[in-house]
């Protein structure tokens, strides 16, 4: 055990890994070639919810493929370069999709996205943006509205674990959403949300709040990782480096720096996109979910923001300019009185195995040598605790919960 860590990545995952470990005394460093959580972490759609505990991977939805890719909103698509490795995935993908992986997983999600409103705003607290972090609905909202039943499998299990859930129909959506299209019937509302105002900015001052914790934070490329005589040699673009622990929190880019230490995992980059409303002449009062097109529309401080889609690709190609078109047409439909006139456009790379679930936690036979990424969908929900467990584990401190469902050896049977 060593209270001495370097963390590379500063996405928020690695920015809240970094605060749990100052907080607990030990001697961080963080690594990042940009600002920290201004990439994958900076464009998502904001939610902070205790109930997104439900994994993407659902019984039946082989069946609903073809229309995904190809149906009227077609919120999934694969490069062509890309097919080779999608199809193994997929197929584990797929595999999880029965009731009972889908509880197991739900349980493993709830140990981390329970916490997540309480452990932002704890973070939050006394650096003077505790605004960022705002009460909210999340309101899934159906066309048609014989779609909307709390007794499908996945309202069933957050309603299990506590969730506060309400359906209500055209009338009762129009008074909550005012903004939203007439073409939507009904709706769940899932109560005890929050959702965050600008996530990048959230980011921005963690990492502040971090570096005030004597956290160093080091603006450089990381090459190449190896262990040298019980340690690690990090080198970088600006020179190499030493650590004794080492912590790889880079989301998607993570397997370029662990394939060649043996330590092979089926993650891939799971492509978003969104577009965002600099002067939209709307107002949200919560976060929205399309639950057909598959986005999330949220008011925020730079404007109206849209994210969505999944694009699997590899994690360096160049955005699909096509995704943009589709988001500003979708947003409009969904929102008429919209002013699109000013449209931002953002890609990133969510980090994807096919559990939805994390590694958190020691990797391979290697001493000191630790991950945590593969967050998904959820990463904004799952980042503090995760911070919390793997802080804990590296210095020792090893919570009463069961973390296997977070092990990389999940993936070598």
């Amino acid at each position: 055990m060593t209270d001495d860590v370097t963390i590379l990545g500063a996405g928020i995952v690695g920015i809240c890994c970094a605060l749990s470990l100052a907080e607990r005394g030990a001697k961080v460093r963080l690594i990042d070639k940009g600002d920290p959580g201004q990439e994958t972490s900076f464009g998502n759609a904001g939610v902070i919810s205790p109930w997104s505990i439900i994994p993407q991977s659902m019984p039946g939805l082989w069946k609903q493929i073809p229309k995904l890719m190809f149906g009227h909103f077609r919120p999934l698509s694969v490069r062509p370069t890309f097919w080779p490795r999608m199809v193994p995935w997929g197929l584990r993908f797929l595999g999880n999709g029965t009731e009972r992986k889908v509880r197991d997983i739900s349980d493993a999600m709830d140990i981390l996205c329970g916490p997540s409103v309480d452990l932002y705003r704890r973070h939050l607290e006394g650096t003077g943006h505790e605004d960022l972090v705002r009460d909210s609905l999340y309101v899934h909202a159906f066309r048609d509205g014989s779609r909307a039943s709390l007794q499908s499998l996945d309202y069933r299990i957050r309603q299990e674990k506590g969730a506060p859930l309400e359906l209500v129909g055209a009338d009762e959506l129009r008074r909550v959403e005012p903004a939203l299209s007439h073409d939507f019937n009904a709706a769940v509302l899932i109560h005890g949300q929050a959702r965050a105002l600008s996530p990048g900015r959230i980011a921005a001052v963690l990492a502040s709040k971090a570096k005030s914790l004597g956290v160093e934070i080091l603006n450089t490329q990381v090459i190449d990782l190896t262990p040298a005589d019980g340690a690690w040699k990090i080198q970088c673009e600006s020179g190499p480096l030493t650590a004794s622990q080492v912590v790889v929190a880079m989301g998607a880019w993570s397997m370029q720096f662990l394939r060649p230490l043996g330590i092979n995992l089926p993650l891939v980059a799971e492509r978003g996109y969104h577009v965002e409303f600099t002067e939209p002449g709307v107002m949200l009062n919560n976060s929205i979910t399309d639950t057909d097109a598959k986005f999330v529309a949220s008011s925020m401080e730079g404007g109206l923001r849209v994210a969505g889609q999944a694009e699997f690709g590899d994690v360096d190609a160049p955005p699909n300019q096509h995704k943009s078109k589709q988001l500003l047409s979708q947003a409009k439909s969904v929102f008429p009185d919209l002013n699109d006139s000013q449209p931002n456009f953002w890609m990133g790379r969510r980090p994807s195995f096919p559990d939805n679930l994390p590694i958190l936690g020691k990797l391979g036979k290697f001493n000191g040598l630790y991950g945590c990424f593969g967050h998904s969908h959820y990463g904004l929900m799952m980042a503090p605790k995760s911070g919390e467990l793997l802080a804990a584990e590296i210095l020792g401190q090893k919570p009463n919960l069961d973390l296997t469902a977070f092990s990389a050896s999940r993936f070598s049977s």
